[in-house]
């Protein structure tokens, strides 16, 4: 089974470019989407070209701005959203499909803001996202994959120490959020299978940061630990355009 799992920035404005090339070439078994930035109307009708997926969309209720979306060959069991948390489930941020042997679980983590404004905010989101993940996986093992706006370590970036405490995505709150999820028994499958390598996933379209390879690594699969014998790779498909992310993928083997 191969998985995608990739921030378009915009579902409505990557159509428009590659993206139907890109999906064609990549053949995934399930496609995760993340900061659709659209209702799910406008993204059913911008999917629309997809017929051989199942489509599942959970927009925010603020007009374009966040929102997940996960397309399926595979019909799931079933598939639910948000966290049952009232003050985190208005901006279309979870949706998770379940399959038999498992749970997947598609996530646009919340960014802290340019001046850290809602860094207190997404220290408590971190904490929830984790206590509504371990619920789940007492039922099955899980994927989660999506955007996590963190890089986790100085290897997750380019320039670390101009960043660091300074820039959203690389506070020691949000790296501590990520250790959390790593400590609970949750596996980084990039650096399970990549330990050295550098390779990012972000860039911003300032400055030619993509030109220079100037990224961070924030979008992830992070994978039970029961399920890891099974995966085969995961990979950061950093030739593949569209958005200012690259899409990653995930094969495991079922």
């Amino acid at each position: 089974m191969k998985i995608v799992s990739w921030n378009v920035n915009g579902i409505r404005a990557i159509v428009k470019k590659e993206f139907f090339e890109t999906v064609n070439v990549l053949g995934p078994d399930i496609l995760c989407i993340q900061e659709t930035k659209a209702q799910n109307i406008e993204v059913e009708k911008a999917l629309l070209p997809l017929k051989d997926y199942h489509l599942y969309s959970n927009s925010a209720e603020k007009k374009g701005y966040s929102g997940t979306a996960i397309l399926s060959k595979p019909d799931p069991i079933a598939v639910s959203l948000d966290m049952s948390i009232s003050e985190h489930d208005s901006e279309g941020r979870i949706i998770c499909s379940e399959y038999a042997d498992f749970y997947l679980i598609n996530v646009y983590v919340p960014n802290s803001g340019q001046q850290l404004d809602r860094l207190p905010y997404r220290r408590k989101w971190d904490a929830d996202f984790l206590n509504y993940l371990k619920e789940k996986e007492k039922l099955k093992p899980l994927i989660i994959c999506g955007d996590f706006n963190v890089a986790h370590r100085a290897i997750d970036l380019k320039n670390d120490k101009s960043n660091y405490n300074k820039t959203a995505g690389y506070t020691q709150i949000e790296i501590d959020g990520m250790d959390n999820f790593i400590n609970s028994g949750f596996v980084d499958s990039f650096r399970y299978f990549n330990s050295d390598e550098v390779a990012f996933t972000y860039w911003s379209y300032r400055f030619k940061a993509r030109e220079r390879n100037t990224g961070w690594r924030i979008d992830y699969f992070l994978i039970s630990n029961s399920l890891m014998p099974k995966v085969k790779s995961s990979k950061i498909l950093t030739e593949f355009f569209g958005s200012d992310h690259c899409p990653i993928l995930l094969e495991i083997k079922l």
